[in-house]
């Protein structure tokens, strides 16, 4: 089973992350924000990661840091259950409409963290949440869990739809990224023999 439980504990926030990159996309995600959930169920029903996040975080001060840690330790936890990554597909991209948004994701398993950021979210808030907080969840996500991450907004105006976008295109492409390819499924996909 490529699964993996993850603990984080700092003077700021405690996050407990849990994933099964072979599920059917089941999740509760309860990190006390209540977009972030929302976008973190999205990322598990729509890459197939069963998941289960819980997170405490210092609210009184604002949501940044819950955000970014949950981000931390999803990216560690994707690194745990992937182990030496042999036979998977390794890349994954998505195009995603959404209403009037449309996001293109690409990504590459590569265990070179790079974050390639095109979106414009057109207004600060989206309800209670500060929408700065996509981009820092996504570059939080890219650097720990090793990932070559491009997202680009195509088109899109409402800062929801187009949030929720990146997000699920996000999970698309991981989905096709982490599946194992029945044609190399003993082996390790790149030229070097190790990522």
């Amino acid at each position: 089973m490529r699964t993996a439980k993850v603990t984080r504990k700092t003077a700021e926030t405690e996050i407990s992350v849990e994933i099964n990159l072979d599920g059917t996309g089941v999740y509760d995600n309860q990190t006390g924000v209540g977009f972030f959930d929302h976008m973190l169920d999205q990322l598990a029903r729509h890459s197939l990661i069963d998941m289960t996040i819980r997170a405490k975080g210092d609210y009184h001060i604002d949501d940044h840091h819950t955000v970014e840690d949950t981000g931390i330790a999803l990216g560690q936890a994707l690194v745990q259950a992937l182990g030496d990554k042999k036979g998977i597909r390794r890349y994954g991209e998505c195009h995603l409409p959404m209403d009037d948004a449309q996001v293109r994701c690409a990504l590459d398993l590569s265990a070179r963290p790079f974050l390639i950021w095109n979106l414009e979210l057109p207004t600060q808030k989206i309800g209670t949440f500060d929408t700065e907080l996509v981009r820092e969840f996504f570059q939080a996500l890219s650097t720990h869990g090793g990932i070559t991450l491009h997202i680009d907004q195509l088109h899109g105006f409402n800062s929801h739809h187009i949030a929720e976008a990146a997000f699920k295109a996000a999970a698309r492409a991981l989905r096709l990224a982490v599946e194992t390819d029945p044609r190399k499924a003993d082996a390790i996909p790149s030229t070097k023999g190790a990522l």
